[in-house]
C-alpha cells in the first residue's frame, strides 16, 4: 500500500547563471520563476532533484 505524501517546494532564487543541468532540474520540478510554488509527491527521485538544486529552492512546511 502506498501513501501519497506530498511536499511543497518554492523557488527562492533564479536559475540564471547556473549550470544547464540545474536549470533543467528546476523545469523538471515544474519551477522556473522565482517565488513559484509546486506541490509534489514525496518520492526518492523528487528528493534527489531537490537536493541537486537545494540552493535555489526551499521546502515549505504546512
Amino acid at each position: 500500500m502506498t501513501t501519497n505524501k506530498t511536499i511543497k517546494v518554492k523557488q527562492i532564487a533564479s536559475g540564471c547563471g547556473h549550470l544547464k543541468t540545474q536549470i533543467a532540474t528546476l523545469k523538471g520540478l515544474g519551477l522556473g520563476k522565482v517565488n513559484k510554488e509546486r506541490v509534489l509527491v514525496d518520492t526518492p527521485e523528487i528528493r534527489g532533484m531537490i537536493n541537486k538544486v537545494s540552493h535555489l529552492v526551499k521546502i515549505i512546511e504546512d
